[in-house]
């Protein structure tokens, strides 16, 4: 399997199936981006109040969002890389809003496993270094997650 993925449901909502589907889904894009075997990534389900805790503290948005990203690998300014043989890549956390994707599955007509992969996609291109901070950028990221969305059989 290309990724080792630490799963974490604080909602006690989330059903086995849905955290195969996300694995498999996850674990195939991986596989399109050529992510090195082994690579870990941890997934974290939490209610509205908890990410919007951490959206106002990490990003000064004081309100809840679907999905946050937090890349452990991207390096800041001053940053000395280091580089272990044998160490894992460390790609780093997604943490989803559960409320918020039964919210926006409802809302865009389409099944909750959908906008869980939506978010999940989502989140795993932005710790592979992905934004959509520009119309370009943000046009090649969501091209990226509807093909990995509709190869992968997610469709809407």
């Amino acid at each position: 399997m290309a990724l080792s993925i630490d799963w974490i449901d604080e909602t006690g909502e989330v059903t086995d199936e849905q955290i195969q589907t996300l694995e498999q889904l996850l674990c195939y894009a991986a596989e399109v981006e050529q992510v090195p075997d082994g690579a870990e990534v941890s997934i974290s389900f939490v209610d509205n109040e908890q990410i919007r805790i951490i959206n106002r503290d990490y990003r000064g948005k004081d309100q809840p969002t679907d999905v946050i990203s937090f890349a452990l690998e991207e390096m800041g300014e001053g940053e000395i890389e280091i580089i272990g043989g044998d160490m894992p890549k460390v790609l780093g956390d997604i943490i989803i809003s559960l409320p918020k994707a039964k919210e926006q599955a409802t809302e865009y007509g389409h099944s909750l496993m959908r906008e869980l992969g939506f978010l999940a996609v989502h989140g795993f291109l932005h710790l592979l270094g992905y934004d959509h901070e520009t119309e370009e950028d943000e046009k090649e990221m969501f091209a990226k997650q509807e093909q990995i969305l509709e190869k992968y059989g997610l469709k809407r």
